[in-house]
């Protein structure tokens, strides 16, 4: 099958598509028919080799680490899908090709694209985890959302909104206003971004999740007042400051797609397609996404 692969570290150019053998499921697990890959920073921080020593890669690599697709092999013990279903979830060992195996899904909810679901999985996965790793998060609660327009961001501002909490998000002033139709309120990140929040919320935040790193975090606990009661996905430095730092290797909320299918179905969650891209656009797609400031998802389709 074809898929885009790397083999050795470097810039976005190591991507290529390339054949490489097909998966097959092992029990709890189901193959897709590939519709839509989804694009996410860890996939060009693992490529460029910036994670080599956390996250040691054997090559080939196949691209991706989510997809959406129809399901056409099923593996022992797998009672919740059938050949021919269709499904969005993690793949394991790549999702960027003809063919992948999941090992956590859920039902792709009636009138989502292929292209919307591919890019659910690790942006819902990851805004969950932190709530649960900021020991839950409800009403009556405000919590600041650094990054909110990106594709984890989005995904955690519907997250916190339709759990009840009051939602303050950083973000460029051209995204003030998509912020607001989500049910945040926005403010600018950098400098002043301290007495920018505590004049939306003077008495206090609780909770302040971090996706954007770039030296938020000490202003998130400022705010705060706790660095326990920040999290971050994109400042591992953060664990030195008592920050709760969560790449995932912990464990995943495993109750994320679930939820997360149940809000679209009740058009409470929608996470934007930002771009979509060919697998032989796969270089271009990194490059946007390590370029930052992308406004909901990037994916990858075949063709």
């Amino acid at each position: 099958m074809n898929a885009v692969v790397f083999t050795e570290y470097g810039d976005p150019e190591v991507l290529h598509v390339g054949a490489v053998g097909e998966p097959h499921p092992g029990p709890g697990q189901v193959r897709i028919a590939v519709r839509a890959a989804g694009v996410n920073p860890i996939d060009w921080k693992a490529r460029s080799g910036m994670l080599r020593e956390m996250m040691p890669l054997t090559f080939p690599v196949i691209d991706g680490r989510e997809a959406s697709g129809v399901v056409d092999e099923v593996g022992p013990g797998v009672t919740d899908a059938a050949i021919g279903d269709e499904l969005f979830g993690f793949a394991v060992g790549g999702a960027a090709a003809e063919y992948a195996v999941l090992d956590e899904f859920a039902h792709k909810p009636a009138g989502l694209s292929w292209e919307e679901a591919a890019g659910l999985p690790i942006a819902v996965e990851t805004s969950v985890r932190v709530f649960n790793v900021l020991g839950g998060l409800g009403p009556g609660q405000t919590i600041v959302i650094n990054g909110a327009a990106g594709g984890v961001g989005t995904a955690a501002v519907q997250l916190a909104v339709a759990r009840g909490a009051r939602v303050i998000g950083t973000a460029s002033e051209g995204n003030h206003e998509f912020l607001r139709s989500l049910g945040a309120e926005p403010t600018t990140y950098g400098a002043g971004m301290v007495e920018r929040v505590r004049a939306l919320a003077p008495d206090g935040v609780d909770l302040a999740f971090d996706t954007a790193g770039q030296g938020g975090v000490p202003d998130l606990i400022t705010l705060t007042g706790d660095p326990a009661r920040v999290a971050t996905i994109a400042d591992f430095g953060a664990a030195a400051l008592g920050v709760k730092v969560t790449g995932g290797g912990e464990g995943r909320a495993t109750e994320a797609l679930g939820e997360a299918a149940e809000l679209i179905e009740a058009g409470r969650l929608h996470l934007p397609v930002a771009q979509a891209f060919t697998f032989a656009q796969a270089a271009e797609a990194h490059r946007v996404s390590q370029g930052g400031h992308v406004r909901g998802k990037l994916i990858l389709v075949p063709g």
